[in-house]
């Protein structure tokens, strides 16, 4: 198969799928390496990227998924009735930092960070499609388990998990002062 071909083939696979496809399944459809693929992908990436067009290449992890460019949102608001949209309070923030930085883990493990009960937020983060429970822990109970999505990484424009910044000790005793200030709110109330 010729590299044009490939390419037709690659953009057919992603645009039907509407959703991340890993490398190493795309790579394995056109018989070529995984390297090679990757490389294609990137040319292909880099080709939307000259033409100005509306769609590019995203990467995820070890994959990779057709979406809209960034600078298209306002246009595609106007087209859309109700655009998904979800606003982060500060409370999902720091629960959705602890997931991320800790996953997984479980609502309790959660609640012993932030000193506050967190159903509401991990329920709603799981509403948002920011994260999911990824299974269950061999403890008593057997507790849920939750971790972030790949719309978690879409979400906030990083590849992996290990892009993420490091948090400082002063950041964890910020977290540490909100939860109890949402705590004394609480009691207020």
């Amino acid at each position: 198969m010729d590299r044009q071909k490939e390419k037709a083939v690659l953009e057919a696979i992603l645009f039907t799928m509407g959703e991340s496809v890993e490398t190493d399944r795309l790579a394995a459809v056109i018989e070529e390496d995984k390297a090679t693929t990757r490389q294609i992908l990137m040319e292909m990436k880099e080709e939307y990227e000259e033409k100005e067009g509306g769609v590019t290449l995203m990467e995820l992890e070890d994959s990779f998924q057709m979406c809209t460019r960034a600078d298209m949102y306002e246009y595609l608001i106007k087209i859309a009735k109700t655009p998904r949209k979800y606003v982060l309070t500060d409370t999902l923030l720091e629960t959705l930092s602890i997931i991320a930085y800790k996953q997984p883990i479980t609502r309790a493990e959660i609640e012993k960070i932030r000193g506050v009960s967190c159903d509401h937020a991990v329920n709603r983060l799981v509403e948002f499609g920011l994260i999911t429970e990824v299974g269950r822990m061999d403890a008593p109970g057997r507790p849920l388990l939750f971790g972030t999505t790949e719309e978690f990484l879409r979400s906030f424009g990083v590849k992996s998990l290990e892009e993420l910044p490091a948090l400082s000790a002063v950041q964890i005793e910020e977290f540490k002062v909100q939860a109890e200030q949402e705590v004394s709110v609480q009691l207020d109330v």
